[in-house]
């Protein structure tokens, strides 16, 4: 039996998966972000820790049996979080995450002066990565670096507490930009510009290996009877995603949806596109890279539209817009509520609702939404184009999936066709106890890291493409006009 534990941005989800990769068990536990100034966004480690445990909790009660057989754990995480402790492991504040664009400043600098490190990073210079942060922390708060002795990604703090040590895999050690990501390796160069100290950083594993065990004090009380439980090196979010609907091959892509969105494509070697506005990053496999056409606004979009109606969840509002004829809204949205990254790389972007009249509805709006976040995914697309890179169909995960309306909309947006897996909403969960998995066994990787059965495959509608090729033409329009005055 294996655990796989994803701890995502708006909550932490766990599985427990067994030798013929049937889920037996799932659960899920919402997490909260803090927003205490304009452009941050923090989150608690503690927080995590307290969800990690409700959710293996509940797996428990759910499946105490297979609870008890666990031999590996595998875990999964939003990645370019910053989490500082202190010599005793104490935290020393909030974790900084992703979509945080309070360094913009310094990643600003950074872009002039180092200019250089983007090949090696296999990013440009952003306020979602660890050098902005850092220079903003040196700035704003040096007595907070001063005290510390390890600083980590939100999945690693897990693992930390799991078992003791300091750790991290390829993917999310990419994903702090301080990687030199063709070596998998931390960049001298970059760690050099940054002031950072190497023995601060965590030791970098491959994400399918065998890194370390589960402490044997937390496996009783998670109720594990197994002797020794294997805890794998893991992955970002975004390579788990893939491993769990089989992405491993090169030019094998999806979409993921979720709080965040980006079009995902593996590749067999390292392949930086930083002009391109796509970045590049190490997979969780060993010798797998992938290249993202990252978006900052993915599914919380439609939450944000939730709220603002009073809903308690989207599902009548994605009933109201599936209601209205098929093809382009009259509205436009710029899905841009906390910056973007594809292809803009701008940390002041933000949320624009265009044409509205008396007449306006709220389906209007949500259909609006949904059609927003997929002219950003087409905009991913061209990025990737623009680095040379071919995609011929692309899965989807993510809570964003479940709705085939909205995959519908994607589909005649970006002109491609999508697919939807059984299961594929265990996401990177499953990935995450697949690798766990591929740790405790050493099996072949293509044995375990299959693509799930087809749930259905949609492809785009040729007229409805064309139309929605002029109101992304329209879309990126609205940003060009509105770039200067997003800075006011």
């Amino acid at each position: 039996m294996f655990l796989g534990i994803d701890l995502g941005t708006s909550a932490v989800k766990a599985l427990l998966a067994d030798m013929d990769q049937a889920v037996v068990a799932t659960a899920s536990v919402p997490l909260a972000t803090s927003r205490p100034r304009p452009d941050w966004s923090e989150q608690s480690p503690q927080d995590w820790w307290a969800a990690v445990g409700e959710v293996v909790a509940r797996l428990r009660r759910a499946a105490p049996d297979a609870m008890a057989q666990v031999q590996g754990v595998g875990l999964s995480g939003q990645m370019h979080g910053l989490v500082l402790l202190d010599a005793e492991g104490a935290v020393l504040r909030p974790a900084i995450l992703w979509n945080d664009s309070r360094a913009a400043d310094e990643a600003a600098q950074l872009a002039s002066d180092h200019p250089d490190l983007a090949d090696l990073a296999g990013v440009a210079h952003s306020t979602s990565f660890w050098p902005a942060k850092l220079l903003w922390l040196a700035h704003h708060q040096p007595e907070i670096l001063g005290r510390t002795r390890h600083m980590m990604l939100p999945k690693d703090y897990l693992r930390w507490r799991m078992t003791g040590r300091y750790q991290t895999d390829g993917c999310d050690a990419g994903g702090t930009a301080l990687l030199d990501v063709s070596r998998r390796d931390w960049s001298a160069p970059i760690i050099e510009v940054c002031n950072v100290d190497r023995a601060v950083l965590p030791e970098i594993v491959e994400g399918s290996q065998a890194a370390s065990l589960l402490a044997p004090e937390i496996a009783a009380a998670w109720g594990i009877s197994t002797a020794r439980v294997v805890v794998a090196g893991g992955g970002g979010d975004s390579a788990t995603g893939a491993i769990g609907i089989g992405a491993i091959a090169d030019g094998d892509a999806y979409i993921s949806l979720g709080t965040s969105a980006q079009l995902f494509v593996t590749t067999d070697r390292y392949r930086p596109a930083v002009e391109a506005g796509v970045q590049s990053f190490a997979h969780a496999l060993p010798d797998r890279w992938f290249q993202a056409g990252a978006v900052l606004n993915g599914a919380s979009a439609l939450a944000w539209a939730t709220r603002l109606f009073g809903e308690a969840d989207p599902a009548a509002l994605l009933a109201e817009a599936e209601a209205r004829p098929a093809g382009p809204g009259r509205l436009l949205f710029l899905p841009y509520l906390t910056g973007e990254r594809c292809p803009h790389n701008d940390p002041y972007a933000r949320g624009v609702l265009f044409g509205l009249t008396p007449a306006s509805s709220r389906a209007e709006i949500v259909q609006a939404v949904l059609e927003g976040v997929a002219c950003s995914l087409a905009d991913a697309l061209a990025c990737l184009a623009r680095a040379g890179t071919v995609i011929e169909e692309a899965a989807i995960v993510g809570g964003g999936a479940r709705s085939l309306f909205w995959t519908r909309i994607i589909a005649d947006v970006v002109g491609l066709p999508i697919v939807r897996y059984a299961g594929s909403e265990t996401g990177p969960a499953f990935g995450a106890a697949r690798l766990a998995r591929l740790a405790v066994t050493g099996e072949p990787t293509e044995q375990v890291c299959g693509k799930p059965p087809v749930l259905d495959r949609t492809l785009p509608d040729p007229a409805r493409h064309a139309a929605y090729g002029v109101a992304l033409s329209r879309f990126r329009s609205l940003y060009g006009a509105l770039r200067s005055e997003f800075r006011n």
